[in-house]
């Protein structure tokens, strides 16, 4: 029994494996042929799609891709299906957008190991001695390469089924819309872990997970795996958003790949936003003009193993939602492992 069990989710993983290499080809492809077009009109026109490719190269874990592929399989798709290829290399040009803008946003010196984007191109203008300030034309790449990776998406995806693309369509716009209210809540001050939790789902867990899960389930046309991988994605989405809020409070930025400075950017993550509403002296420091980020550290050892008791939850929530779901055994158990993985990762 246990030889058939290994031997059926090697078998699973391995026709993932081969979709997702189908998806790296053809996001590769698309991006050569978009460096060669732009740079016969002039070499400065490959600048931003080379941006784009560094970032995509750079490597990342492909998370997205790899939980719109499961969603497609478990719901029975057809592995040779020409859509899902194109699904999941335009899921991960909308990541890649979203961490060109994150990083000039977030100020972030760091990505993938590697210095991010506007931090680069700042550092040519200015090595070059070319007019105007260094800084905003570094992020002014960042911005139009992360647009461009956008658009890059929305054409991989133009063939995409009526279902599938309503799926889509809520993807990115959850993503800007909670990208935005995030940096609201930082600018503001505003404390309201509800609030909180839901920019957790929206920005990033959604996105993610579930969003990913149901475009591969729209795309195999099975619409009644919609109530069992919503409640999963929304599950796990929140432990992962959670485990990122760990990450970055407490990780190390060796191990992550990027800063991991939270408090220093005054980041009203979930951690942060229920540890001030339980203890009166977070909320103070938190409602000052600049953070202790010392004494906040010291402050939040509690409220990390609440959150991880919270992940404990979550992930049991999640792994419960595939116990009635009417996919084949293999894929509850490769799902379940999926989950593990995303709610215990180190970076």
């Amino acid at each position: 029994m246990m030889t058939t069990a290994v031997t059926g989710r090697d078998t699973v993983r391995q026709t993932r494996t081969e979709v997702l290499r189908r998806a790296e080809r053809r996001l590769g492809e698309l991006l050569a042929d978009e460096r060669a077009r732009w740079s016969g009109v002039d070499e400065r026109g490959a600048v931003p799609v080379d941006t784009v490719t560094s970032l995509v190269d750079a490597g990342g874990k492909r998370l997205r891709p790899a939980f719109c592929v499961s969603g497609y399989l478990a719901a029975g798709g057809d592995p040779d299906g020409p859509l899902v290829a194109d699904a999941a290399s335009g899921i991960e040009l909308i990541h890649t957008g979203a961490l060109l803008h994150d990083d000039v946003l977030d100020a972030s010196e760091l990505r993938r190991g590697a210095v991010t984007a506007h931090v680069k191109h700042a550092a040519v203008h200015q090595r070059r001695g070319w007019r105007g300030e260094a800084r905003r034309y570094g992020e002014g790449v960042a911005l139009i390469s992360g647009v461009l990776a956008t658009l890059y998406a929305d054409r991989l995806t133009r063939g995409l089924p009526p279902a599938a693309r309503d799926v889509w369509g809520e993807m990115v716009t959850e993503v800007q819309i909670g990208q935005y209210l995030d940096v609201a809540v930082a600018a503001e001050g505003v404390i309201e872990p509800e609030l909180s939790r839901w920019i957790a789902i929206c920005k990033s867990g959604r996105y993610s997970i579930t969003r990913p899960l149901l475009l591969g389930a729209a795309l195999a046309e099975r619409p009644d795996l919609t109530p069992a991988f919503e409640e999963y994605g929304e599950a796990l989405g929140l432990a992962f958003q959670l485990r990122d809020d760990v990450i970055g409070t407490f990780g190390d930025s060796t191990v992550a790949g990027k800063p991991v400075g939270d408090l220093e950017q005054h980041k009203m993550t979930l951690l942060l936003a229920e540890a001030a509403e339980r203890d009166p002296e977070v909320r103070r420091l938190v409602n000052r003009p600049e953070w202790d980020t010392e004494a906040l550290h010291g402050l939040l050892g509690e409220s990390r193993t609440r959150i991880e008791a919270r992940i404990d939850a979550l992930v049991e929530r999640a792994r419960a939602a595939l116990e009635s779901a009417a996919i084949d055994a293999v894929w509850r158990d490769e799902l379940n492992e999926m989950a593990l993985e995303v709610a215990y990762r180190n970076r």
